[in-house]
């Protein structure tokens, strides 16, 4: 199953992961968690994190790559969004919101400085069919050239702030 006019990431490499997620879609919209194959994210594996969600609604890390490593200069997997990501929870955790709610991808660009992040946040279901986790992929973009020309379908774009979503 495909999902169509879905968010298709701002970078190639969002595009190839969004596409994979959409061919792992179940007939509810949302892939399992265990339909996922790590052999296939292998050259995007330093970029990609997973969130999980216990039934407080609390969010853990349960993966972090090693390039969010970097960012935050420790470990992330394990702690709670809160405690790793500090002042920019908020906002981390508005992507995570926003990919439950709408059971689809939802990603964009910010921009700080002079570096661009681009973000995408993929819906994951558990073994019961709910979702639990979501697929992060967060990359540091040194120039707007590294990202797609076309806005992506669906997305949004912020034209008095440096960012756009979808």
């Amino acid at each position: 199953m495909t999902k169509q006019n879905v968010f298709k990431g701002v970078t190639a490499v969002q595009r190839s992961l969004v596409d994979y997620w959409c061919l792992l879609c179940e007939s509810d919209g949302v892939p399992r968690r265990e339909s996922v194959d790590p052999g296939h994210l292998r050259s995007m594996l330093a970029s990609i994190s997973i969130i999980e969600f216990d039934e407080s609604g609390a969010a853990r890390f349960r993966i972090a790559g090693s390039r969010l490593r970097d960012l935050l200069g420790f470990e992330a997997r394990g702690h709670s969004v809160e405690d790793a990501i500090g002042t920019a929870a908020e906002t981390f955790s508005l992507g995570l919101s926003a990919a439950i709610d709408r059971a689809a991808p939802v990603g964009g660009v910010i921009e700080t400085g002079h570096r661009l992040h681009a973000w995408l946040r993929l819906p994951l279901a558990g073994p019961d069919g709910r979702i639990s986790q979501v697929l992060c992929h967060d990359e540091a973009l040194a120039n707007r050239r590294l990202l797609l020309t076309t806005p992506p379908s669906g997305s949004t774009i912020h034209q008095r702030s440096s960012r756009f979503a979808a």
